[in-house]
């Protein structure tokens, strides 16, 4: 048996065409999948339906998928010992990267990571249950989604569900704060134990896939930030000395930076230097471009795009025994990029997130959630305006599934758009008739 092909469920293969390639089966499943077209309406870092030229979660994962799919292919050539797949583990199959990364944002919530935030909130303080988006992406692929001839989700192999588990751990582990709801584990533990998976271990693939998630959002977001005039390319604003103070400030506070050897540097210094670096380049391509600033910016989005992949490569990591997938130069890693990558990541957080008016929009999400958690929550009165189809769900399952568990389901597959609608309903004076269709 070819335990990267297998599926948990689907042994039989019930209305599938055999003359197809079962990862074929599988980016079919995902692009022809309800919550898959969703995406295109949920938040990645302005509101869905803010204007035309943003990204949603639905472009950003497609363009995370473009870069992991190429980087695979090119990894593939680059280290000999993935041709002798001695492991399942340790393959770079272009196919179930890109799978993969198309998968890896379906379980975020709308409204973005404020979403995600206030269900997890709302969620532990009640019922001590967690919400959580990588967790989330297993709730839909192995329950919520539902395709002809099976009612365990969407059925996919093996190869491309680890290659979505980022962090291969429970939830239910005590302090853990990412990971896998403890239902879906089992399904995934069953998958890791079978193909001999190192403790605490993710495939090559899916470090790439979380990689490749990295440098899109390092690139793109700051691309819609120049775009949006958030990110002013001048000196006055690169070099304020209150953006270099936010910037330490987020990476200090982030405990995913303590890897990447900031005590070896000096923080403000290399800071300072990255910013310069950044806006220096801007000029340069800016003058190339003969000062037309949409040709300027999709150019220096590609060369910083150009600069981290070219740099993606393969180490061994002595701490676990493992591969790691990593920025790599003269065959150590590259802390030095690593570190440049998450300045400019959190260049887009601070001038993007934490922009005031951003901020006014997360606290009006924060409300919508809220009230309708507070509408759906109780079962006796939330199953009265809840949809048939949740409901009918809810009965099937409540041996396995609690009440609240399926509410903050509905709530989180709603697009942003929709969310506005049913609290609109519920809260607002509002025209329209009971015959439109959810």
């Amino acid at each position: 048996m070819n335990v990267r092909k297998m599926r948990l469920f689907d042994t039989a293969n019930i209305l599938s065409s055999e003359d197809r390639d079962e990862y074929e089966k599988d980016y079919a499943r995902l692009i022809q999948s309800p919550g898959f077209r969703r995406m295109q309406g949920k938040s990645q870092v302005f509101g869905a339906g803010t204007g035309d030229y943003y990204r949603t979660r639905l472009t950003h994962s497609i363009e995370v998928s473009q870069i992991a799919r190429e980087l695979a292919r090119r990894l593939g050539k680059t280290y000999p010992f993935l041709a002798k797949r001695e492991h399942p583990g340790l393959f770079m199959e272009p196919e179930v990267v890109e799978c993969a990364a198309l998968a890896h944002d379906l379980g975020h919530p709308p409204f973005g990571h404020k979403g995600e935030e206030v269900l997890n909130e709302l969620l532990t303080s009640e019922y001590g249950l967690p919400y959580e988006g990588n967790a989330q992406n297993y709730r839909i692929l192995m329950f919520l989604e539902k395709r002809a001839g099976s009612g365990s989700g969407l059925d996919l192999t093996a190869a491309v569900l680890l290659g979505i588990n980022k962090y291969p751990f429970s939830l239910a582990e005590p302090g853990r704060l990412k990971g896998v709801y403890p239902k879906e584990w089992e399904g995934i533990q069953f998958l890791r134990q079978t193909w001999g998976m190192p403790e605490g271990c993710a495939t090559l693939e899916a470090q790439l896939m979380d990689l490749s998630d990295d440098i899109a959002y390092s690139t793109h977001d700051i691309e819609d930030g120049i775009r949006a005039g958030k990110i002013l390319m001048n000196r006055s604003f690169f070099e304020d000395d209150r953006l270099i103070q936010h910037l330490i400030q987020e990476i200090v506070e982030d405990e995913g930076n303590s890897a990447v050897g900031w005590d070896q540097v000096d923080m403000a210094t290399m800071v300072r230097k990255v910013l310069e670096h950044y806006l220096e380049q801007w000029e340069t391509i800016y003058a190339e471009c003969e000062r037309e600033a949409s040709r300027a910016r999709r150019e220096m989005k590609a060369r910083w795009v150009s600069r981290f992949a070219n740099q993606v490569g393969i180490i061994d990591d002595p701490a676990t025994g493992w591969k790691r997938v990593t920025f790599v130069r003269d065959g150590q890693e590259d802390l030095e990029l690593l570190r440049t990558m998450e300045i400019v990541k959190k260049l887009a957080w601070v001038t993007l997130i934490k922009d005031f008016r951003v901020l006014r929009l997360q606290k009006r999400s924060e409300i919508i959630i809220t009230r309708m958690w507070e509408s759906f929550k109780h079962y006796e009165t939330g199953r009265l305006i809840i949809p048939p189809d949740w409901l009918e769900s809810y009965e099937q399952h409540k041996e396995n599934w609690s009440w609240p568990r399926l509410v903050a389901d509905y709530i989180a597959g709603m697009t942003d758009a929709y969310a506005e609608k049913v609290y609109a309903e519920l809260f607002a004076g509002r025209t329209g008739s009971i015959y439109e269709r959810d």
